[in-house]
């Protein structure tokens, strides 16, 4: 058996068991950790076959995306997050491992790959991935295929927020369109009231005030006294 072929039996298994575990796993953290080493064993199998473009286009975009992935199942599960903090470094040997293996698979790949490569102009322009190739066949060929798998993305994000929409009765919010059909009169009202001196408020106040302490002055004063 060739060491291509073993590397490819080896990746082909992990990617089972680890999309296995993906949908078998109960903690979304481990989900996301699985999916990334399925998605780079994926990767190798695609450089096996020389399409480096489609290998790293995988891990850029999809190992990329892994994160937003983990938020939209922590939006739909409703996730206690300060819960999930307290035991983050629990994570840490399994996450370890599975970054070790895809060190080890990459360097596994590119170690054959690097031995046995010639260094002239024209092996280099020999070993360059067919992106030209690949984007003319998109874009001519397989056009109504690649806007129709656009369309699903499409539909697929969409659906992704309306799950995650949670209408709260405790908030506050307006209607955009009532705002904008409102009209002056709803806006403004205009009140006549009578003006106010406050001037003379405050100097009837203390003549008052005057008047009801010199009562109770007159009052004590008038008191009959006691016999002895």
């Amino acid at each position: 058996m060739e060491f291509t072929t073993f590397l490819f039996y080896a990746f082909a298994a992990i990617t089972v068991l680890a999309a296995l575990r993906v949908i078998t796993t109960k903690n979304p953290v481990h989900a996301a950790l699985f999916l990334v080493l399925a998605f780079f064993n994926v990767a190798g199998i695609w450089l096996l076959l020389k399409a480096e473009f489609l290998a790293i286009v995988l891990v850029l975009v999809y190992v990329g995306a892994v994160m937003v992935l983990f938020l939209f199942v922590v939006m739909m599960l409703d996730i206690n997050i300060d819960r999930m903090r307290e035991g983050f470094w629990g994570y840490l040997p399994l996450a370890s491992g599975i970054g070790a293996l895809i060190v080890l698979e990459m360097a596994a790949v590119l170690y054959r790959s690097y031995s046995q490569t010639d260094l002239s102009a024209e092996a280099a322009a020999l070993n360059i991935g067919g992106t030209k190739e690949l984007g003319l066949l998109i874009y001519t060929k397989y056009i109504y295929g690649f806007e129709i798998a656009a369309v699903i993305l499409l539909v697929a994000i969409i659906a992704a927020v309306a799950l995650t929409l949670r209408k709260r009765k405790d908030t506050k919010a307006i209607d955009p369109g009532a705002a904008v059909r409102v009209k002056r009169n709803d806006r403004l009202r205009i009140v006549k009231m009578d003006a106010v001196n406050q001037r003379a408020i405050d100097a009837a106040a203390a003549e008052s005030a005057a008047k009801a302490a010199d009562a109770a002055a007159l009052s004590k004063t008038a008191a009959p006294k006691e016999a002895p």
